[in-house]
């Protein structure tokens, strides 16, 4: 998916510059958005999906500008998929009315159509004999799972993952970010927001490192990681890296 952004910038309500102006034109397949906590990361996601307006600028999905306007930007949600640091999946409902209640409410499936789809994704990813359980009952990597089949289900044309695995155990996080992987090879172009910098590093084509709300490095993986030109990433990594094994 091709991704432009011009003069892109947020300042929230009470005058705080949590964006300052960027730009950004490239054909994205597989993105991590990596950089220190309260530099922007999160919330230029949600800016792409949506979620929030930008302060100023422009921002084009290949070819097409997001609207402002609040039925075109439903439309334009409808074609991402969503995944956050919390699962986010309602508590009210088990694992497999989590996944068919958005495809027949937002996307016009049948209900068998909604129930066979997401029973295949839940087969796929494990949890065949968890599709009647409620959130509660489930572990954190198994929620996360959930929230993944969902946010694939109706075939996005773009996922988008906000710290997926921020609030997981170590071999959970693995879990996740194996289907996250496997969903990349299988051509499901995605940006993520992460620290897990192994998987940033080896599992995606491009980086973009957002520090003190500026977009200070973007490029191939192996170059940022190999050669960060910026003082500020050559910290960043180094801090990150210092403890690895």
């Amino acid at each position: 998916m091709r991704v432009e952004f011009h003069n892109l910038s947020k300042r929230f309500d009470d005058n705080r510059t949590v964006l300052e102006p960027m730009d950004f034109t490239d054909d994205i397949h597989t993105l991590a958005v990596i950089g220190p906590s309260g530099g922007g990361k999160s919330t230029l996601l949600r800016i792409l999906g949506g979620l929030i307006t930008p302060t100023t600028g422009e921002i084009l999905m290949d070819g097409a500008p997001i609207s402002r306007d609040e039925s075109a930007l439903q439309r334009y949600r409808a074609n991402l998929g969503f995944v956050f640091q919390q699962s986010g999946l309602f508590k009210h409902l088990n694992a497999l009315e989590n996944i068919t209640l958005p495809l027949e409410k937002v996307h016009g499936y049948s209900k068998k159509e909604a129930i066979e789809r997401a029973s295949a994704l839940l087969t796929r990813f494990g949890l065949e004999n968890d599709a009647q359980k409620h959130p509660a009952a489930l572990s954190g990597g198994q929620q996360q799972r959930v929230a993944i089949a969902r946010a694939i289900a109706a075939k996005p044309k773009l996922l988008l993952l906000d710290e997926p695995t921020s609030a997981l155990d170590p071999e959970y996080t693995t879990e996740v970010l194996d289907i996250v992987d496997e969903l990349k090879n299988e051509g499901l172009d995605f940006i993520i927001v992460t620290h897990e910098m192994g998987f940033a590093r080896h599992a995606c084509e491009k980086i973009v490192f957002l520090c003190e709300g500026r977009l200070m490095e973007y490029g191939e993986s192996a170059e940022l990681f190999g050669n960060p030109q910026t003082s500020q990433l050559k910290n960043f990594l180094g801090k990150l890296l210092e403890w690895n094994v």
